[in-house]
């Protein structure tokens, strides 16, 4: 079951105590198209510039990603440039250049009208509805947005939340949504607003998800090399969705499972720059650390 997802693709410059790259593959469409497509078809709409080489699409195909609706526009490809200190949970823009991602103006290729999966990630909550407006009878539809968003569009934002099931935010995302501090609170009226369910991504404190069933919280996995957070949490989508997409299952249990997952690919994702890790990862290797995942989550009644 192939999943459809609405985002940038972009060059990066990005620099962490650890070292630095610059103008490499990024965006939050490339990020979640190539996390997803471990597990399920991938179908990408976005934007490049002419100076889009053609490497970068030889790769996206490598990993069976349907780009049918990646357009390539007279002008040059999106780029960002930012900087981590020793937090590498908030990252510093320094420079963005939209380019022809400033016109984008998603049109969905017929063959892509009758998604069943959907992810919206970071754009223009009024592009969002447009894209769910071109979906005949999406099964699953979820969404990233940003405190730029939040912010600024906030009216078009809660009325795109109205058609979305599953907000995926970070934890300042959803208090400054909410208005809320408490972020149990803010929650609850987050979910007040459309969706079923609300994932928040807190970093390297792992995840929280909110359903009517009640909260289920994942740690981050620990790890000893941590490079670039950069696209971390648009890899955690596509491991999340990816994994719901291709079982076929939006049930509280498989919700779990693909908190899980898509912490799994989150953790292989910061190991290098851009997608470089991404690269070389093989599905056992996944597998493996959700096995080890488990383990780490679990524990023995008092009387056992």
């Amino acid at each position: 079951m192939s999943i459809l997802v609405v985002g940038s693709v972009a060059f990066d410059s990005v620099e962490t105590p650890f070292g630095k790259a610059d103008d490499v593959l990024g965006g939050s469409g490339t990020y979640f198209s190539t996390s997803a497509s471990f597990f399920t078809d991938v179908n990408l709409v976005a934007v490049v510039g002419e100076d889009f080489p053609s490497e970068h699409v030889d790769f996206l195909r490598s990993r069976n990603i349907d780009l049918t609706g990646l357009t390539t526009a007279p002008g040059k490809t999106f780029r960002w440039a930012g900087s981590y200190g020793y937090d590498l949970n908030e990252a510093t823009t320094l420079d963005t250049q939209l380019n022809v991602f400033a016109s984008f103006s998603p049109q969905l290729p017929e063959a892509y009208l009758d998604a069943d999966y959907v992810f919206l990630a970071n754009i223009d909550p009024e592009l969002q509805l447009d894209v769910l407006k071109q979906v005949v009878r999406p099964k699953l539809v979820a969404c990233d947005t940003m405190n730029f968003w939040i912010e600024g569009k906030r009216d078009a934002l809660i009325n795109t939340l109205k058609y979305v099931d599953v907000l995926l935010i970070n934890e300042g995302e959803v208090r400054q949504l909410a208005a809320e501090a408490n972020v149990v609170k803010a929650a609850q009226k987050v979910l007040d607003m459309g969706p079923k369910t609300l994932v928040v991504k807190r970093g390297e404190y792992g995840a929280l998800m909110f359903t009517e069933h009640g909260v289920f919280s994942a740690p981050a996995y620990p790890l000893e090399n941590v490079f670039d957070p950069t696209g971390a949490g648009d890899t955690f989508a596509g491991g999340f969705m990816g994994y719901l997409a291709g079982v076929q299952d939006m049930s509280d249990a498989a919700m779990r499972q693909a908190i899980i997952f898509g912490s799994v690919m989150a953790s292989f994702n910061v190991e290098m720059f851009s997608l470089e890790r991404m690269k070389s990862l093989e599905y056992a290797e996944i597998e493996d650390r959700y096995r080890k995942f488990q383990l780490l989550t679990r524990f023995s009644g008092i009387d056992e």
